[in-house]
């Protein structure tokens, strides 16, 4: 019997992922473990997951608990999305990351990727991620890791050079899109056909068809009649019409990773982007639980076995049934794209199977495109150096060498910014001070 771990089960992730498991009848004699340190959010989810599968009357067996270890042994496949400190989008420390940066100028949208606030979230992330890979190594060492924790392309460098587990990331952005661009042309997204490639959240549509029709001129035809599209999405039009092709993810999320948009406020408004402003509470929470089918109620409702556009469960089965699946995954460059550094992580297609993960050659990029890359790839690098050698200084030349900060501050004040964010996340931090005897944070539910 197959068995699936996912560690962050209290989060969207938990409810999404174990519906679309069940979902697939080969995966239906599986056998689910919840993980989460949240016990209560943790109960509603294994609810939520038990009512479904009683009313499909499947033979699926869900299990959850809060320690990690117990359910890793013998995995076949885990699934990781946790947050570390808090809320991954409320609360501290997130608050911290958006609003002390702002303070300097530096107005984020997500700051889960690229910028000072996601290689914060790295730092107090990764020395976590570093401790459920080692635990993976122990119990489970022929599992297949899949990543939905963001700064997606710093944590899969990370655990790919720091560990022996076959890993991969794994993002909505690049299927996202697609269903997003083929809506706007009128195509339905069954008929599409692409080639996407370059990095977590920043990847290009290289080719974008029907059959063999390029569908890249009705998608410039339906940026000059759609006022309406432009206006949700001008950051990446702006960047499709300076650039020549349409990136992935989502205008405030790109917004960031560049320092084209976000200088001034007077910029912001120009693209139709917005500060960020953070609650002290989880305002996602009714979006996620309206995806997932759980709801804060008593009377949990039941889900339907409805696929979403995850990735995960499709491997499970591929790699199961050796039937191949293709998909857009995170993995480290070995010449697959040529002109990006070796070792660095990119976001490609791919093929499944039962011998695992393929990742696609695609070779060059446009040198724009790579070039726009490269400069995020930079952040990313020493972000990971300093994880992986406890260095508080690369962490300071990751958060300087980052595109929009460097736009906005010199040096001293990037110094002055970074001393104020370790201060805030200290406590969190402690991965990083050789001197620390005690215990390290343990990793909270992504919600």
């Amino acid at each position: 019997m197959t068995k699936i771990v996912i560690i962050g089960a209290g989060s969207g992730f938990g409810g999404r992922l174990s519906i679309d498991i069940m979902s697939r009848e080969v995966l239906q004699d599986a056998t689910i473990c919840l993980c989460d340190l949240h016990a209560g959010r943790l109960e509603k989810v294994r609810s939520y997951v038990q009512r479904t599968a009683e009313r499909y009357n499947l033979p699926t067996k869900i299990v959850a608990g809060t320690d990690r270890r117990e359910l890793l042994p013998g995995a076949d496949f885990v699934v990781t999305s946790i947050s570390v400190g808090g809320g991954a989008y409320y609360g501290h420390p997130f608050k911290a990351e958006i609003e002390i940066p702002r303070k300097y100028g530096i107005d984020q949208s997500v700051a889960d990727t690229t910028s000072v606030g996601a290689v914060f979230r790295f730092l107090r992330t990764g020395h976590v991620q570093h401790q459920i890979f080692r635990d993976i190594e122990e119990l489970c060492p022929d599992a297949l890791v899949m990543n939905h924790t963001n700064p997606m392309a710093m944590l899969t460098w990370l655990h790919s050079v720091d560990s022996g587990v076959r890993n991969v990331g794994l993002c909505h952005g690049v299927q996202g899109t697609a269903m997003m661009l083929a809506r706007a042309i009128g195509v339905p997204y069954d008929e599409i056909s692409y080639w996407c490639a370059g990095i977590n959240h920043l990847a290009w549509f290289l080719e974008f068809k029907r059959g063999k029709e390029d569908l890249y001129p009705l998608i410039w035809k339906t940026m000059e009649e759609q006022p309406e599209l432009l206006a949700k999405e001008r950051v990446r039009f702006e960047i499709m019409k300076h650039f020549g092709y349409f990136p992935t993810e989502s205008s405030p999320h790109d917004s960031e990773y560049m320092p084209y948009f976000r200088k001034t406020p007077e910029e912001m408004a120009e693209f139709g982007l917005t500060s960020r402003h953070v609650s002290d509470e989880p305002p996602a929470v009714r979006a996620w639980m309206k995806d997932t089918g759980v709801t804060g109620d008593e009377n949990l409702p039941v889900g339907e076995l409805r696929r979403s556009r995850e990735y995960t469960s499709g491997i499970i089965e591929a790699v199961l049934t050796n039937v191949p699946f293709s998909f857009n995954g995170n993995v480290m460059n070995t010449g697959l794209i040529t002109n990006l550094p070796d070792g660095c992580c990119v976001e490609v297609p791919c093929m499944v199977d039962g011998r695992g993960v393929h990742p696609c050659y695609v070779g060059d990029l446009p040198p724009q495109l790579a070039a726009l890359n490269r400069s995020n790839i930079a952040v990313h690098e020493l972000a990971v150096k300093a994880v992986l050698e406890r260095d508080r200084e690369a962490a300071f030349h990751a958060c300087a060498l980052d595109p929009l900060t460097s736009a906005i501050l010199p040096l001293s004040k990037i110094r002055q910014m970074f001393e104020e964010l370790w201060e805030a996340e200290k406590d969190l931090l402690l991965w990083f001070d050789p001197s620390h005897k005690g215990p390290l944070p343990e990793p909270y539910a992504l919600v």
